[in-house]
């Protein structure tokens, strides 16, 4: 569990100058007025899309893949706003980790659903609140926190500098965080009623997955993981949408739990899974996390890979 991350007196030695830079510079910038932040990240983003060919290509193949229908036209539309909300995203991690809470309470539309917590929490249990990678995933559960405060599940930064950076600010609004290898620890959150994050659509490879249908795509890797937690007898499991509107709203709507969930069978259940995520990203498209290898293990060992 980290609920607090401690300066070291190590992170003002040269291998953490060109850090300090970076982190000078998002600081300073997430004092800047929010529409202004809004197109300066659309115009980093225009720059990740020109000059970042590897990930665009990424964003590129995934969408194709879920979206085979789609005009070539409206795909390629998608990941150019893509790109743009991935530069946005940069600048919307300085705000989530620095500004004041009456800061952040001026850029959200709504949060609906809150009352599914409740219910939970009141019949002695916890949530799983299943969240998808999109974009601006700090700056929802910043917004989330102020009126829930959660537990995130996580992976820790590899850089030291960075790891007390971003657990101090993912901490402004919510509990604690608990590393990604911290089972105990996350059961242990729900055994104590904490509304914990849990991100399920990522490729975490062939152990522990399951082949279960993602958009289009008929059999994605899918972890079951999600089903670990959400077999303990002492939580529920709802899922989050959340997105970004035109005018730079945050809008937050936790859905209703999976009756039922999980059952005997891990492919039905994944499925679900991967149901509600997909329900979470129709909401916007343009801000998930395209830039993923979503697809890069197939059913066949042997298959070429999408992104080659």
């Amino acid at each position: 569990m980290v609920n607090t991350s401690a300066f070291k007196l190590s992170f003002l030695s040269p291998r953490y100058w060109l850090t300090w830079i970076g982190v000078f510079f998002l600081y300073a910038i997430s004092w800047l007025p929010f529409k202004f932040q809004l197109w300066l990240g659309k115009q980093l983003g225009r720059l990740v899309y020109r000059t970042m060919k590897r990930r665009r290509h990424i964003a590129e193949v995934n969408i194709k893949l879920c979206f085979p229908d789609m005009p070539d036209t409206e795909q390629q539309a998608l990941v150019k706003k893509n790109m743009e909300n991935t530069g946005i995203a940069t600048l919307e991690t300085g705000m989530a980790w620095w500004w004041p809470n009456w800061r952040i309470k001026r850029v959200y539309g709504s949060v609906k659903g809150l009352e599914h917590f409740d219910q939970i929490q009141q019949s002695g249990k916890g949530v799983l609140l299943l969240v998808p990678h999109i974009l601006h995933l700090e700056m929802a559960s910043r917004v989330m926190g102020i009126h829930h405060q959660g537990v995130g599940f996580y992976r820790p930064h590899n850089n030291p500098l960075m790891e007390f950076f971003m657990t101090r600010g993912r901490l402004r609004s919510n509990e604690y965080l608990i590393g990604k290898r911290d089972v105990k620890g996350l059961l242990k959150a729900l055994k104590n009623k904490k509304v914990c994050y849990y991100l399920p659509d990522q490729d975490y490879g062939r152990n522990r997955c399951e082949f279960a249908p993602f958009f289009a795509v008929s059999e994605a890797a899918t972890t079951t993981g999600t089903l670990l937690f959400a077999a303990s007898k002492n939580c529920e499991t709802v899922s989050l949408i959340s997105r970004r509107d035109k005018h730079g709203k945050y809008h937050l709507e936790v859905l209703p739990a999976l009756d039922n969930f999980p059952s005997s069978d891990d492919k039905t259940d994944v499925t679900r899974v991967n149901q509600r995520i997909e329900q979470a990203v129709n909401a916007a498209p343009e801000q998930y996390m395209w830039l993923h290898r979503r697809f890069k293990t197939r059913p066949d060992i042997n298959a070429p890979s999408y992104y080659k």
